[in-house]
């Protein structure tokens, strides 16, 4: 058996945004010969999420408007009080990103078939910003032969 691990990074955009890297692992398995076994796919943030979805423009909005409803940025949090944290002067407001990424996940664990991803047809691994502009990192690991 045969463990790969790579890194990648993705440059977001502002706010709340939705990145479709189905494709990058894809790539990614194919030009490590990775044919059968497991894909771990793991944010390394906490305010970024990691789903498998629909990646359709409506359905994105959608997922946005409803996350935004359930922790809305302007709401009063704890974490939003900077003064009183012991952080940099340049910390952002963003209690809001860091509960809904909490309620999506940070990780997926997919099957690798035949050198692909074990997906159904809709589906697709998408990168969920919740603070951006940044530059982010998904910690990508397989298992298998």
């Amino acid at each position: 058996m045969k463990i790969i691990n790579h890194d990648l990074e993705i440059n977001t955009r502002q706010g709340f945004s939705l990145f479709d890297v189905t494709m990058k692992i894809r790539q990614w398995l194919k030009d490590n010969q990775a044919v059968n076994g497991n894909i771990s796919i793991t944010s390394q943030h906490t305010t970024t999420a990691v789903v498998i979805n629909e990646f359709e423009s409506r359905l994105l909005e959608d997922i946005k408007t409803f996350f935004l409803k359930l922790a809305p940025e302007n709401s009063q949090y704890l974490h939003n009080d900077i003064e009183l944290r012991d952080c940099p002067a340049d910390e952002p407001e963003n209690a809001h990103s860091h509960l809904i990424a909490m309620m999506m996940g940070s990780s997926e664990s997919i099957p690798v078939i035949d050198g692909d991803l074990k997906l159904g047809q809709y589906q697709s691994v998408i990168l969920v910003e919740l603070d951006g502009p940044r530059q982010r990192k998904l910690a990508i690991q397989f298992m298998g032969e």
